[in-house]
């Protein structure tokens, strides 16, 4: 099993037949275990990894750090299934450290995402502080590295 995940997250479109192969096992039971770790939730889902720099769409994204208040009775579930709710979020994490929600966001400009922040994220119960921080540029995500071809266009100065 451990060697499937591996293999699927690298490139979730290899077919059975060519994952059966590097796990020197057979089609069937690649698509069975495939199958059996999407019924038991741990493949959630699959999804590309898109360059929105290539497609020159509206699109900026951003971190947001919450501190919130946990509840007496559900602890931090509730404000995170609150802040999950929103369309804009695409992740939130529980954390260690400084803040308690790492939320991933998106918009399609800055203003966009502070109008979110400022009229319905900070205004949930709960919500003791955010710190927004808007992604410039990936380097690299989930794993892979982006914008390899990408050349230093500030030219070398010298004095």
């Amino acid at each position: 099993m451990e060697q499937l995940l591996k293999i699927l997250e690298k490139n979730a479109r290899l077919d059975d037949k060519a994952i059966a192969v590097m796990l020197d096992t057979t089609e069937a039971a690649v698509a069975a275990e495939i199958e059996k770790l999407e019924n038991e939730g741990v493949i959630y889902g699959y999804r590309p990894l898109i360059n929105h720099d290539k497609i020159h769409a509206p699109f900026v994204e951003a971190i947001i750090e919450l501190r919130v208040t946990p509840r007496k009775d559900t602890g931090f579930e509730e404000i995170a299934r609150k802040v999950s709710a929103f369309d804009e979020v695409d992740s939130v994490y529980l954390m260690s450290g400084g803040y308690d929600l790492h939320v991933r966001v998106t918009g399609k400009d800055f203003r966009d995402i502070a109008l979110f922040v400022a009229q319905r994220l900070a205004l949930l119960d709960g919500v003791l502080s955010t710190a927004t921080h808007f992604i410039l540029t990936r380097y690299k995500a989930h794993g892979v590295i982006l914008n390899e071809s990408r050349t230093d266009e500030r030219g070398n100065i010298s004095l």
